[in-house]
């Protein structure tokens, strides 16, 4: 479906345009120093082609045209930008092979090396683009030339794929649907085959060996996908430990950074990562963070680059405001949330306090004083299913846990009603005193908002996989961060299982390759709470 650039404004509730009659300039030939061309499209306003236009540059794998070209492409173009959006090396007629990921650092200087030189630019580039975009823009951050005067970067990283290849929690469901999505982009009728692919991606993920997975899903190899299965972990120290890790690069970054991401954003803790590198090494930066995931942050970051890039690129400065302005979800008024500003992430002024799980499926402030244990038997040939949270695509955020939590495979602890706001910003995580059956377990932690009907909704979530879990001992979970009021009169709820399938690979239990494994065994787990066993979750309380 395409949209008009009219509706898309009134639906991002941006302001007017200065224009909206454009010129388009298909197919410019950009040479990349292996002699490889690129194609680019450059968008600039009728009767200003050659007025020395502010560049926002798009490095793109998706295509120059159809959802680029129909939306924020033509939106910076009308609101002062003039925009070049560039292929992919290996995708939309540029040349190459696309390898993904692995080409950004040496086409992104090639291609800056060639915008600053032509006729059209008068010395002000602004780096622009969400995800994968956004990853481009890392990969050259450290080597920018004096023209390129800020950067963008929407809810992405510079390690894109870190979280997803943790050697202690393999995300199994956001690399293989992208992968399936970009072997099939420049097929006729792309996008209604991506819908009509999702059950058959869904089988997919459920066979095994996860080494056939991607001919299950295409009908051929996918060289990407493998690779992914080869190479499950960053740790290996080749190509994805090398070529895809930039963050050595983001302290070293010489323009002001905008920086925009999602509490329920698949690249969020790597993000908060990245500003944090930025503020230790006295970088200009600024931090957005609302209440979306990775498909939908509305039309903040086209105000943004307007806003903060156009502002920078014309050598103003931009309206004032603090250095992190983040969505406080559940507060305000009608539990809606609120928009709030602080000085640094993670902000000063909450901390750390523990909730401990007790017996009876209790939450409270103190551990029990005698130590017991809950009991539930995971079965990853019927895999605690991911409800919600964390994913790319349909399905994710924030959204109703009753029938996960009617599960025999998920534990629930919950406080008693809160007598007042309970408000938590910054980094989650928990203890948890764990024992398998056997020695290979993941352990999944989510915490949840009970309201005063008795709904259970997510609000953040994490997994680790643990080694040696047939020894009784504290397993630590890194949840997503968040900024969360729960408020008066609801109850704060803690799960505990073993998967969330298939965002994360099932745990086959016999600590077998995640490309090869065949053979599942179901395991009773333990979580213990109590007199030496003070399992809890910790969150970052305001303080008053």
């Amino acid at each position: 479906m395409k949209l008009s650039s009219h509706l898309l404004q009134r639906l991002l509730r941006l302001g007017p345009p200065l224009t909206r009659d454009l010129v388009v300039q298909r197919d410019l030939r950009v040479p990349m120093a292996d002699g490889v061309e690129l194609l680019a499209d450059r968008w600039v306003p009728r009767g200003r082609e050659e007025d020395g236009l502010p560049v926002a540059l798009v490095r793109t794998p998706y295509g120059r045209r159809g959802v680029q070209g129909g939306g924020s492409v033509r939106l910076l173009a009308e609101r002062g930008f003039q925009v070049v959006v560039q292929s992919a090396r290996g995708t939309f007629g540029s040349g190459g092979v696309f390898e993904p990921f692995l080409r950004e650092r040496a086409d992104g200087l090639s291609t800056l090396e060639w915008v600053v030189k032509q006729p059209w630019c008068a010395g002000s580039v602004v780096l622009v683009g969400a995800s994968y975009m956004g990853f481009a823009q890392w990969a050259v951050a450290d080597s920018l030339p004096p023209e390129v005067k800020a950067m963008i970067p929407m809810v992405t990283e510079s390690a894109l794929t870190l979280e997803f290849l943790r050697a202690d929690g393999f995300s199994l469901e956001t690399p293989f649907e992208w992968g399936v999505m970009v072997a099939g982009q420049e097929r006729r009728f792309a996008v209604l085959r991506q819908i009509a692919q999702a059950p058959r991606n869904r089988r997919a993920l459920a066979s095994l060996p996860l080494s056939g997975a991607d001919l299950a899903a295409l009908g051929r190899r996918s060289d990407y996908l493998q690779s992914i299965l080869a190479h499950d972990t960053m740790a290996d120290g080749g190509t994805w430990s090398g070529r895809l890790d930039h963050r050595h690069r983001v302290a070293a970054v010489s323009v002001p950074v905008s920086s925009i991401g999602g509490w329920y954003d698949i690249f969020l803790p790597g993000q908060l990562r990245d500003f944090r590198a930025l503020q230790a090494a006295g970088r200009s930066a600024r931090l957005t963070v609302g209440p979306w995931g990775h498909l939908s942050p509305h039309g903040t970051p086209i105000r943004e680059a307007v806003e903060f890039g156009l502002a920078h690129a014309r050598g103003e400065a931009p309206p004032e405001r603090a250095p992190v302005r983040l969505f406080v979800m559940g507060g305000g008024r009608q539990g809606a949330g609120e928009w709030r500003d602080f000085a640094a992430w993670p902000p000063a002024g909450y901390a750390p306090r523990r909730f401990h799980l007790g017996p009876g499926g209790v939450l409270g402030a103190e551990p029990g004083d005698a130590a017991t244990h809950d009991t539930y038997r995971y079965d990853p040939a019927d895999p605690t299913p991911a409800v919600g949270g964390v994913r790319m695509g349909r399905g994710s955020g924030r959204v109703a846990n009753g029938e996960l939590e009617a599960r025999a495979d998920v534990l629930t602890y919950t406080t008693a009603e809160l007598a007042e706001d309970v408000e938590v910003v910054g980094e989650v995580g928990a203890e948890i005193w764990f024992r398998s059956g056997l020695a290979y377990a993941d352990v999944f932690v989510r915490v949840c908002d009970v309201d005063g009907r008795g709904k259970s909704y997510n609000v953040c979530d994490g997994l680790v996989s643990v080694t040696g879990a047939d020894e009784l001992g504290p397993v630590q979970v890194a949840l997503w961060p968040t900024a969360y009021r729960f408020r008066r009169g609801h109850r704060i709820r803690v799960q505990v299982s073993s998967g969330a399938f298939p965002r994360f690979a099932r745990n086959t239990g016999t600590g077998e390759p995640h490309a090869t494994a065949t053979v599942l065994h179901a395991a009773d787990q333990e979580v213990h709470h109590g007199a030496g066993c003070p399992s809890a979750v910790v969150l970052p309380v305001r303080q008053q």
